[in-house]
């Protein structure tokens, strides 16, 4: 069974930037497409950024132009570069399969973007 782990995030003021990563384990990891989700506090977890197989993406409308999504599949590893921060981003960022999860939901990493 595949396990994800998150890493990278932290707190950053607005317009700052930070990277995301999503170590996987598991040799199905390069078959799956992956999901970088979030959830705020009292919201529910929204689908942020997804990259197939083979390198194709899509964004939710709100990050598009800010957020980058990439893998290595060498590494297995998925990547959520972040620029232009609003407070608006602060959430736990998780990673899992797209659209279906693959594996149990870890706890994820922490964002918070200052005003």
């Amino acid at each position: 069974q595949v396990q994800l782990v998150e890493s990278g995030g932290g707190l950053v003021q607005a317009g700052g930037s930070l990277r995301l990563s999503c170590a996987a384990s598991g040799s199905t990891f390069r078959v799956n497409a992956i999901g970088w989700y979030r959830q705020a506090p009292g919201k529910q977890r929204e689908l942020v950024a997804a990259i197939s197989n083979n390198g194709v993406t899509n964004y939710v409308d709100s990050v598009k132009g800010r957020f980058t999504i990439s893998r290595d599949n060498v590494k297995n590893t998925v990547y959520l570069q972040m620029h232009s921060l609003k407070p608006e981003d602060t959430a736990v960022y998780y990673c899992n399969g797209w659209p279906i999860a693959i594996t149990h939901w870890g706890q994820g990493t922490q964002v918070t973007v200052s005003s």
